[in-house]
């Protein structure tokens, strides 16, 4: 993206999560659409046939307050569920059960990290409310036509509105990964985007750097991957800025992502604001939430992210750097914590999981819990390290083999003969056909040239095959130098 020092991007997202009950949040059908057959997961309810009552799934609203608890909302003592009007192919009933103005959990805040710098985001509200229905829409033989698959319909979905507090695509993504990291250390989601579990409307607008009056917002619609935040408010904050500088007027619209082509592009104005004529849901009761309650629910959560980040730096004396990289999910957490607990030296975990078990899950485009190799393996493998069997650099190549074949990495070792060379006698051979060969590396050594040692160490490791235990190497090398 290309920076300005003209504008400030003021942001803000709205993020609707699925929470993981096993029915839907007013009728006792499955929650669980995912993979199932079109319109089997229905009954009256969700089907909107006359004369149904809708019954409150209990289990959501804990997981509701819950989320508000975690991030640091209030709770008041009284809520309600409103009819939200509006017509549209996916909404049968014509509304939508959701929130107005009381909802469950206000005036909240979570802090996120982008570029070296810790923001305070406001969270306005997180409200609960049905999902709807899921439009298919085909085009075959030039005929188009819109089909209605009413599974999702009336799953629990709870949306968190934050304070227009994010001044970068940066920070938008940290957010959105944030409240992710959060649902799923709480349990209340799967946060899996790319399944629909977590949706995100970000609405962004533009001012002069130093003013405090915000521009027009833009609403960009249904961004499905934090990587989709980033780049689509990359691209939406240079368009505007495009259309300031040359005298144009932004309008306040709403926005699609095109994922394909890398833009934004108009869906339909919003000059004015929607009339959706919310007035309390008539059959449902109001919900009145105790002292006693809250705090129930308050003990019930589990250790969050940024408790986790203190506990590593505390508890493991593990660098901040190293504690947010290894609270990066729930996923990476359990499987540092079970490998410290296997093989109690936290920081050299630290270093395996950051460094080569993170780049390979990189190359592969997958995730720590999907790998064959679990906490054992890695132990094992540093194990081999501290007994001499295998060096460090051959260590990097099996743990290469084990995340991907589930193999214990001993086994490969033998397989593969991987087994490092300590025999001094072999080692010394070696290590004098490497000076025979390289009369001025000898030369620069007695000279005082540090590097020289390195330049024959390397010379050993490459005729053993890197088997070569290094440490020996050099031990034996310095020996021969001197004594030449």
């Amino acid at each position: 993206m290309a920076v300005t020092t003209t504008y400030e991007p003021v942001i803000g997202l709205e993020t609707h999560v699925q929470l993981m009950t096993q029915s839907k949040m007013f009728c006792s059908c499955s929650a669980a659409y995912a993979g199932a057959e079109p319109n089997t997961h229905v009954c009256p309810v969700c089907l909107a046939m006359p004369g149904v009552l809708p019954v409150m799934n209990r289990l959501a609203v804990e997981y509701a307050f819950m989320t508000g608890l975690a991030l640091n909302c209030q709770i008041p003592e009284a809520s309600k569920f409103d009819r939200k009007n509006y017509a549209y192919p996916d909404l049968l009933k014509g509304y939508q059960i959701s929130q107005f103005d009381l909802p469950f959990n206000i005036n909240g805040w979570i802090t996120v990290e982008a570029e070296g710098v810790t923001t305070r985001v406001g969270i306005t509200r997180a409200h609960l409310e049905e999902d709807t229905a899921k439009l298919i829409h085909r085009h075959d033989n030039g005929d188009s036509r819109s089909l209605i698959d009413m599974n999702r319909s009336g799953v629990p979905l709870l949306e968190i509105v934050s304070e227009p507090d994010l001044r970068s695509p940066a920070e938008a993504r940290a957010y959105l990964q944030k409240i992710r990291l959060i649902v799923r250390t709480l349990g209340v989601s799967t946060g899996n985007m790319e399944e629909g579990a977590m949706r995100c409307d970000v609405n962004v607008s533009l001012r002069p750097v130093g003013t405090e009056k915000f521009g027009t917002k833009v609403e960009i619609k249904n961004l499905n991957s934090a990587r989709s935040v980033l780049r689509a408010l990359e691209y939406e904050i240079e368009r505007q800025a495009r259309a300031l500088d040359s005298g144009e007027l932004i309008s306040q619209e709403t926005r699609g992502w095109d994922e394909d082509k890398s833009v934004t592009f108009s869906q339909r104005s919003k000059e004015e604001a929607h009339d959706y004529r919310f007035f309390p849901e008539p059959d449902l009761p109001p919900v009145f939430i105790s002292a006693e309650w809250v705090e129930e629910l308050r003990a019930r959560l589990p250790e969050l992210p940024d408790q986790r980040r203190e506990r590593y730096v505390q508890e493991f004396q593990l660098s901040p750097y190293d504690a947010v990289q290894l609270t990066s999910s729930v996923e990476v957490s359990h499987f540092f914590e079970e490998t410290v607990r296997l093989y109690p030296n936290p920081k050299t975990v630290a270093n395996w999981i950051e460094g080569d078990l993170f780049r390979i899950l990189r190359e592969r485009d997958t995730e720590i819990d999907t790998l064959p190799m679990g906490p054992p393996q890695l132990v094992e493998l540093l194990q081999l390290i501290d007994r001499g069997t295998i060096s460090h650099g051959t260590a990097k190549e099996v743990l290469e083999d084990a995340a991907f074949s589930g193999k214990s990495p001993a086994s490969i070792v033998k397989e593969k003969g991987l087994t490092q060379i300590s025999d001094t006698e072999e080692l010394n051979r070696a290590a004098a056909a490497a000076i025979a060969a390289n009369p001025q590396a000898l030369a620069d050594y007695k000279a005082g040239k540090k590097q020289a040692m390195g330049f024959l160490t390397g010379q050993v490791m490459r005729a053993t095959g890197g088997k070569a235990n290094p440490a020996l190497v050099n031990e034996i090398l310095r020996a021969h130098l001197d004594k030449a």
